[in-house]
């Protein structure tokens, strides 16, 4: 019982972290912060998490992660038809991307400069990504299905669209009709990589 009432403890501290650290950086929040919205007092935060930058930490790992999304567009996309798969890739990506990763507050630690830890593992969920991406094409151009180009430009032009609906939509509150620009992205990619005769 007791063990489970520290655990319940752990999650509303990590969430009430999470909520703010996302919304203000790790510099403009406090432990006290913290301490109100969770309904914890400073030792209970410590004896969990140990310190503030320990608890910023533990945020950004699990808010950070797209690997839950990583399987999906895998399972998804790497199977069966090239095209298929880029027909899937694409309206997955546009439809679950994790956009709770890219809160400004879980990148800016004591000043207004990225903070690298944050970055790097974005960096490297967002280069899974794009092998993903490289993959399916590769497979295309070999079954003859895209035409002879370079993956890993073309996985970038794709990629390229496709961020740039997310992210204004993360960063500008931008809204857009996310099924329109898929019909759109996914002619303009097949068009793009059209093989020619």
């Amino acid at each position: 019982m007791q063990a489970e009432r520290r655990k319940v403890t752990a999650m509303k501290i990590l969430q009430a972290a999470s909520d703010l650290f996302s919304e203000k950086g790790y510099a403009n929040v406090s432990i006290r912060d913290i301490c109100r919205v969770a309904k914890a007092t400073p030792p209970v935060i410590y004896y969990h998490f140990g310190s503030k930058k320990e608890l910023f930490d533990a945020v950004a790992r699990e808010q950070i992660s797209m690997d839950d999304f990583i399987r999906e567009l895998s399972r998804i996309a790497t199977k069966g038809d090239p095209r298929k798969g880029i027909d899937s890739f694409i309206a997955k990506y546009l439809s679950s991307f994790p956009e709770r990763s890219f809160h400004p507050g879980l990148y800016l630690r004591d000043s207004a400069s990225l903070d690298r830890q944050s970055a790097e593992m974005a960096d490297r969920d967002l280069e899974r990504i794009r092998e993903m991406a490289v993959g399916i094409i590769e497979r295309g151009i070999e079954a003859g299905e895209f035409r002879k180009s370079d993956p890993a430009t073309a996985a970038d032009c794709l990629l390229g669209m496709l961020n740039r609906v997310i992210f204004q939509h993360i960063h500008f509150s931008k809204t857009s009709d996310r099924a329109a620009y898929r019909r759109f992205v996914t002619d303009f990619f097949f068009r793009a990589m059209e093989p020619k005769p």
